[in-house]
């Protein structure tokens, strides 16, 4: 059994523990408030825009477009959003496993933009191409920033360098739930264009003004940075709220140790009294 200087020692670092866990649930627990009132504000555009450029593809068929179809390239890139931090419970190590374990994907054919340290630190470890890596975008995210990285993309993507590019965030649903989420950005597929009322809508004419080729090439840019600025903005949500369930956890847990230790104390504080006692008593008779 542990002596009382132990368990007294053990308390008080666990009572250190659970000052610093509540102390990052209340700066969680605030800037969740703000990434939750910032995601909300952008996801009107983020879904007007998705269901916009849907809804055109339905309409006009088949366009032959170089953004709607796949490059000659069979690789892939994929953006990843994670966080730059742990304690956030799986935040991160979901979205990383949304490529790692793709039954269909191989790692030699992917390359990888990371937006956030720990999905770089991980598939480095996993031998993936890290093709880039940004910190600083998942702490602030800014429309410039996801248009900068959409530019690189196009590029890549234009060149033939790519056939394919997939986005992998956290998709904020509420402040316990957080999904998961795997997207394909490019070649752009009309989802939903099968059915009654997506065949309703694609028999509509549709005309465009620029040719319908200028239209596009001037849309899916402005698709694909808002899909991009969209995610940034729910994954900075989702850390957060999955950081300060990981913390309120961790502050609970703390608390039971704390009260398992403290009975386990006042035992060990008895248990040496009653011994002295006896000591005292087998004195006495002993002098007696």
């Amino acid at each position: 059994m542990a002596s009382m200087r132990d368990i007294k020692r053990r308390k008080s670092s666990i009572q250190g523990t659970q000052q610093i866990t509540k102390a990052m649930k209340l700066v969680s627990t605030v800037k969740l408030q703000r990434a939750r009132a910032s995601a909300e504000r952008s996801k009107g555009y983020f879904n007007c825009m998705y269901d916009t450029v849907n809804s055109i593809l339905q309409r006009v068929g088949q366009i032959d477009h170089k953004y709607l179809t796949s490059g000659a390239s069979s690789r892939k890139a994929v953006i990843v959003i994670t966080g730059n931090r742990g304690l956030a419970g799986g935040y991160n190590s979901n979205v990383i496993k949304l490529v790692t374990r793709h039954p269909q994907w191989r790692k030699e054919n992917l390359e990888i933009y990371c937006l956030g340290t720990k999905g770089r630190d991980a598939f480095v470890r996993s031998g993936y191409s890290v093709r880039e890596c940004d910190a600083e975008i998942v702490e602030s995210p800014l429309y410039k920033d996801a248009a900068a990285l959409c530019d690189r993309l196009l590029t890549s993507f234009a060149e033939g360098e790519i056939g394919e590019i997939w986005l992998a965030y956290t998709n904020f649903k509420n402040t316990v739930s957080h999904i998961p989420t795997l997207l394909q950005l490019l070649p752009v597929q009309a989802s939903g264009a099968e059915g009654g009322s997506a065949e309703k809508e694609s028999a509509a004419v549709m005309n465009f003004e620029p040719e319908d080729s200028e239209a596009l090439d001037m849309l899916i840019p402005k698709y694909v940075t808002s899909l991009i600025y969209g995610a940034l903005r729910e994954s900075v949500a989702s850390e957060n709220g999955a950081r300060m369930q990981a913390m309120d956890n961790a502050t609970s847990n703390a608390e039971e140790i704390i009260s398992d230790l403290t009975l386990k104390y006042n035992r060990a504080r008895q248990g040496s009294i009653t011994q002295e006692l006896t000591e005292i008593i087998a004195g006495a008779e002993a002098l007696g």
